[in-house]
């Protein structure tokens, strides 16, 4: 690390030499720091910039897109719905609860300003193997950390996912995404472009904790990293409730000119991205910050990354009116700076000028074009041999059910508070989305994350198309119309080559699979250096998409369990010849390589289309996606959500001769399974037909507690309650040795 004006930095040495030459002279202790900070590349996104311009981002329906603390999309009657989703990895991969805790406060800000009122929390969530004392050990204090925080802050946690894989033992990653909504006339954004309006600051004090946070989050992780722990913030929800309440009433005044949270990159990050955004300058005066250790220096406060605080840019006619709000609420504020028009920041400490950096350099980083090249195991891991089949497939499902990834993660979203705020319609665990009604109309809006890791790492580019179309699949299972999405794309070391050659081709994978859908994204994350310097190993890449969609009458919201027996099962889409990633392959064969299933956007956008109107028809009684597991998983997961078993008939849907275990564990994209009344069943023909979207009947649904698939060669069956056994207590059974050891 160079050393400049006494402090150690994360730049390079020819960007210190850059930085230098723009100002026309060596930056002080203060000016560095902030310099470091946003120029991270956790702040600055220097490596992924211009590789994100690939993804389509407009719409008609999309108010504000990419470059704001979160997306805005139009859902009519002049309402809107705003969504982000980030990472809070590096912290939680020290110290998980507190960690994971932080990374929803700070994605709960995002919302709150855009001025809409946060209603839902989701936590796409990556471990290692539970054999392993310490991926149990995270696992539990990240899921509890979230859990605590979002209960205390009434937002319901509603949605998310959990893939355990060897690669993420030492990094573990815990994306957080947040919704709200609002009014389309109160959106706020985080700029500051009124001369003379005043910088309020408002919430908790300034501490050395979180002190240099996405420096930390921008490198490796090493066996010295726990000696950052002064990087990770620690939280508090019961501020933060006040926050969102003070927050709210503030902005109906309407003296609220612009709003930003303190989060990644601290006071600095909001002074410069609140002038730069808005062509301005600022002046503050440290003097007014309040803080937790009051013998704190510029640098340190300037740097400090302490959580619960806001920024608010008022009109200075409004000043004494916001703060009786923040009085009311019993909130700590501060006057601390006034809007220029030097395009500078200006900082004064004790009567002092202590720094003075122009905002535009703070805001717009250089970028850097990363080399790339394909990585080497790529093909080859593509050519390996299938294994032998085993005779036995009945166990092999009852295997599969008992995969942590496949198994039912209700141990976790039963420490989540998911109905708070009386909007869940569907919770966790009854669809493949959950949905949210939309108060005072008959409005809903259904939210899923998605990713498939193994997938993408055996082929980024399809594998970033698959979970983009996957996440949009399970919007449609529930009725819903997919309308945007954002991004969280976790990748080790930008600075390897191989790796950013696998992140170039993951957005190529999303960009295309979005434009082929008409699914602008208005968002996202990126978060690099997820590896351990001391075992060399980088996390599978793992691109988590996060699509929300709309459903104009609630009353149509689709689960995905079996409703009555005599329904008949029926699959839409073809499967194919592509087992790798599989957990099949994985978890039972502990196979890593083959072809993993390939995307097509116009066969996807088909398929979609055919379910939305199935839905829309009230042709349907139960739909959900065929994914991890593959199409018997799907199908067991249907049966167990209904307590009702089901007689399957595969021998229809194999045209092309492929094996059975092929057949019963790939995990091609573009299928459903659905179910609907026998008087239905033409209807759902006709309109597969109309859409060139392949239609088979695999049998029906039955009373007796069974789960048999014929095949042209025997019956596989199972037994209904040992399998909801398996599958219901596998999670809580490993988990509830943690403290055994």
């Amino acid at each position: 690390m160079p050393m400049v004006s006494g402090v150690h930095v994360d730049l390079k040495p020819e960007e210190v030499e850059k930085v230098k030459k723009m100002l026309g002279r060596t930056p002080n202790m203060v000016e560095i720091g902030m310099i470091d900070i946003m120029w991270s590349e956790h702040c600055s996104y220097k490596s992924s910039r211009p590789v994100l311009k690939m993804l389509p981002t407009e719409a008609p329906h999309v108010l504000i897109g990419p470059g704001e603390d979160a997306g805005v999309i139009d859902i009519g009657d002049g309402l809107v719905v705003t969504f982000k989703i980030e990472s809070h990895n590096h912290p939680s991969a020290i110290v998980p609860y507190d960690g994971a805790a932080t990374g929803i406060g700070g994605i709960v800000r995002d919302i709150l300003c855009m001025g809409a009122r946060p209603i839902a929390l989701l936590d796409p969530l990556r471990f290692g193997p539970l054999t392993s004392g310490q991926s149990r050990w995270l696992f539990e204090y990240v899921v509890k950390g979230i859990g605590d925080y979002g209960n205390c802050i009434g937002v319901p946690t509603v949605g998310g996912e959990v893939e355990f894989d060897e690669s993420f033992e030492t990094n573990c990653l815990v994306n957080v995404a947040c919704i709200g909504v609002g009014k389309k006339e109160d959106i706020k954004r985080s700029i500051a472009n009124q001369v003379g309006d005043k910088l309020i600051l408002m919430g908790g004090s300034t501490g050395r904790d979180g002190l240099g946070g996405v420096t930390f989050a921008s490198r490796v992780l090493t066996d010295k990293s726990e000696e950052d722990r002064p990087a990770v913030q620690i939280g508090d929800p019961f501020t933060k409730k006040l926050i969102i309440e003070a927050t709210l009433e503030a902005l109906k005044t309407g003296y609220v000119h612009g709003l930003k949270d303190l989060g990644g990159g601290g006071f600095t990050c909001v002074c410069s991205e609140l002038a730069g955004g808005g062509g301005t300058g600022v002046d503050v005066d440290l003097d007014k910050i309040f803080l937790r250790e009051p013998d704190m220096i510029p640098y340190e406060i300037m740097l400090s990354e302490s959580q619960e605080r806001m920024m608010f840019v008022v009109d200075p006619q409004g000043v004494d009116t916001i703060i009786n709000i923040f009085k009311k609420f019993e909130i700590p504020y501060a006057i601390v700076g006034t809007v220029t028009d030097t395009g500078n920041i200006r900082m004064r400490k004790d009567g002092k000028e202590i720094g003075v950096l122009p905002a535009k350099l703070l805001d717009d980083a250089p970028v850097i074009y990363r080399e790339k090249r394909k990585p080497a195991y790529i093909d080859c891991l593509k050519g390996i041999e299938p294994p032998q089949m085993p005779p036995n497939l009945d166990e092999i499902i009852y295997q599969l059910l008992g995969s942590p990834n496949i198994a039912d993660m209700s141990w976790v979203y039963r420490q989540y508070d998911h109905e708070v705020g009386v909007r869940t319609i569907i919770k966790p665990g009854q669809a493949d989305a959950a949905v949210l009604r939309i108060l005072n109309t008959n409005k809903a809006i259904a939210v899923a994350t998605d990713c498939n890791s193994r997938h993408t790492y055996l082929d980024p580019y399809h594998g970033g198309a698959g979970a983009t179309a996957e996440a949009c699949r399970n919007v449609v299972a529930t009725g819903a119309k997919p309308l945007a999405m954002v991004d969280c794309l976790n990748f080790g070391n930008p600075e390897d080559p191989e790796i950013f050659w696998t992140f170039v081709e993951t957005v190529r994978g999303i960009a295309d699979m979005c434009k082929g859908l008409d699914l602008p994204c208005v968002g996202g994350n990126v978060s690099f250096y997820n590896e351990d310097a001391v075992t060399k190993k980088a996390v599978k890449p793992s691109p988590v998409i996060m699509v929300v969609g709309l459903l104009d009458d609630q009353t149509k919201a689709m689960t995905m369990d079996f409703k009555q027996s005599d329904d008949i099962i029926v699959l839409l889409g073809d499967t194919f010849n592509e087992l790798g990633g599989s957990e099949y392959y994985h978890f039972i064969h502990q196979i890593e390589g083959g072809i993993a299933p390939q995307t097509d956007p116009g066969r996807e956008k088909n398929v979609l289309t055919c379910v939305l109107e199935a839905i829309n028809k009230k042709i349907v009684t139960a739909v959900h996606d065929c994914s991890k597991g593959g199409l018997a998983i799907a199908l067991a997961k249907m049966c167990m959500k209904g307590n009702l078993g089901a007689k399957i008939d595969i021998s229809s849907i194999n045209s092309k001769e492929l094996r059975l275990d092929l057949l019963l564990f790939s995990e091609s994209h573009s299928r459903f399974i659905l179910s609907c009344e026998k008087s239905h069943i033409n209807m759902i023909k006709d309109l597969a037909k109309s859409y060139s979207v392949p239609c088979y009947i695999l049998g029906q649904v039955i009373k007796e507690p069974l789960f048999e698939i014929a095949h042209k060669t025997g019956k596989i069956t199972c037994d209904l309650e040992k399998m909801k056994k398996i599958w219901i207590e596998t999670i809580p059974k490993i988990m509830g040795g943690l403290n055994e050891e």
